[in-house]
């Protein structure tokens, strides 16, 4: 009796990606093609693109019955379009794999994917070898991972993508969380499970420029940062404390010099102009950190969906 193949299924977030796909698709089948121990199945998720990306992922599905597609009503974001896919799709898939479309990661890496689930490992993260980023992005990147690593209870490598495998039984976990403002990496790491990672030679993208904006990540760190860690409001305590002991040591020595001691070294105006300018930033500053946590309440709260599904292609059920 023939052994039953497990099923892989590809899930791949798309945003204006409609010169990537069809090369994604042909490279990545080239490799899977040989692996015979397992079936495959290509899920595309096109998060609101305003090119031809959805016509494309129709006509590839057209062709194939193992291409199917989900079409996100407007642009929700990557971890949004992630989320997706593991909501919405491989139902019937024993592990998962997440890629980007523009070929950075490369399909070749995928047996290596293969070869350590194998060994048991429930989840297997990929890691570029060199980053072709700029040095202020590498540098950016690096002081964030250092600082989210550092006040929370993460361990992420600062070379770590989104492309990776998840095991079945990490996918269904994953499937039950609910909040709304997702750090894809972060929960992955945050879950536990048996894991290991392999490297990649990270290739230029196959065409077009890459459609992650410097806000897109910005408003990424936020929310990371806010998700997995409390370690911002009680820096904005202690701050304000500190700041409550040295201004009323300095307004003591100010009445000691001038009272006791009679020395002018300064107004008294020139004083209180300076402390209470510094005590208002330092006010402003822990408002503005306390609302991105009671914005992120309201986020999970408010109770709307997480995305929106325009339409599908290529699935048998809704």
């Amino acid at each position: 009796m023939e052994k039953k193949k497990h099923q892989i299924a590809l899930i791949i977030p798309a945003h204006n990606e409609e010169d990537n796909l069809r090369p994604f698709y042909v490279e990545t089948h080239k490799i899977i093609q040989d692996l015979n121990n397992y079936t495959w199945e290509f899920i595309f998720i096109d998060d609101g693109s305003n090119d031809s990306t959805w016509r494309v992922i129709n006509d590839m599905a057209s062709l194939n019955a193992k291409v199917k597609g989900i079409r996100l009503s407007r642009n929700f974001g990557k971890e949004m379009a992630l989320t997706a896919g593991i909501l919405e799709s491989a139902k019937d898939a024993t592990a998962v794999i997440f890629m980007d479309a523009d070929l950075q990661h490369p399909p070749s890496a995928i047996p290596k994917l293969i070869q350590q689930w194998e060994l048991g490992f429930q989840i297997v993260t990929a890691q570029r070898k060199s980053i072709r980023y700029s040095i202020w992005r590498e540098m950016g990147s690096s002081l964030f991972y250092f600082m989210l690593n550092r006040f929370s209870k993460l361990n992420i490598q600062h070379k770590a993508t989104d492309f990776r495998l998840l095991d079945r039984q990490v996918l269904k976990v994953l499937q039950t969380f609910p909040e709304r403002n997702r750090f894809f990496r972060g929960i992955v790491d945050w879950m536990g499970f048996e894991k290991t990672s392999i490297t990649f030679d990270s290739p230029d993208r196959a065409d077009g420029r890459s459609t992650f904006s410097f806000r897109d990540l910005f408003h990424l760190a936020v929310n990371s940062f806010t998700s997995f860690s409390l370690v911002p409001l009680r820096i904005t305590g202690y701050l304000g404390l500190a700041v409550t002991t040295i201004t009323s040591l300095l307004f003591s020595y100010m009445i000691i010099t001038h009272l006791v001691l009679g020395w002018t070294l300064f107004t008294k105006l020139a004083y209180f102009v300076v402390f209470n300018t510094l005590l208002f930033g330092i006010v402003l500053a822990a408002l503005g950190m306390i609302a991105l946590y009671i914005g992120n309440i309201h986020t999970e709260v408010s109770g709307r969906p997480l995305y929106i599904v325009q339409d599908r292609v290529g699935f048998t059920e809704k």
